[in-house]
């Protein structure tokens, strides 16, 4: 995630989050200590995270995917919406990012249905494809954005019909609307929100929720 001025001004998304998001104190302790980190700026927002776990109730999924975990706090509501049977399959690369989400996951008593898959994700993406693991019920995109598309296309063949592929950062702080941004994380998104939008395997919408989340439905 970009660090820019998300899309409701201050005093509206305060608002939003006091009548709206129900976040458990684990879960904002991870934020919190996240958001001393350098890298702070990629943290979820606490209204994205909620709304993929409703997504997941609304769904009755029971495998899930997720492309680039960071600290785990996405994984952490994901996981906390699945049965107690679910699984969470999370792809990343960095060991001090993961660390610090085994830590929360275990401490929330999840850590029995995620499975952390270190390395890069498409090659653990075409792992899953050499497996015939699909069928997952949802997939959920946060991870560099020049690799939306690819990331995007193994997905939608590894979730099941009337699954979805859910992608951050599609907004991209406005970037993607800015005609003289040619940066190239920029023109990536601009790409694959051009092929999603086109894509007739799917049905199609970007909400203004966070950054930009892009839900795909696989049809």
């Amino acid at each position: 995630m970009p660090d820019t001025k998300p899309p409701l001004e201050p005093r509206l998304r305060a608002y939003l989050q006091s009548v709206s998001v129900r976040e458990p104190p684990l879960y904002r302790r991870l934020r919190e200590e996240t958001s001393h980190l350098p890298e702070h700026h990629m943290q979820l927002a606490p209204e994205q995270g909620q709304f993929l776990a409703l997504l997941v109730e609304l769904l009755g999924a029971r495998r899930i995917l997720e492309i680039g975990t960071f600290t785990g706090y996405s994984a952490l509501w994901m996981a906390g919406a699945l049965p107690e049977d679910g699984r969470l399959v999370c792809c990343d690369i960095r060991r001090e990012w993961t660390d610090i989400a085994a830590r929360y996951w275990d401490e929330a008593g999840l850590s029995d249905r995620i499975e952390l898959r270190l390395a890069p994700a498409l090659d653990t993406l075409d792992t899953l494809l050499c497996e015939g693991a699909g069928g997952f019920d949802l997939a959920f995109i946060d991870a560099d954005k020049g690799n939306y598309v690819n990331y995007y296309r193994r997905c939608l063949r590894l979730v099941r019909r009337g699954g979805v592929v859910c992608l951050d950062n599609t907004l991209w702080g406005g970037r993607v609307a800015d005609p003289d941004d040619h940066g190239p994380d920029t023109e990536a998104l601009r790409a694959f929100n051009a092929l999603a939008h086109e894509d007739p395997a799917v049905s199609l919408s970007l909400i203004p929720l966070g950054d930009g989340l892009t839900l795909a439905r696989r049809r």
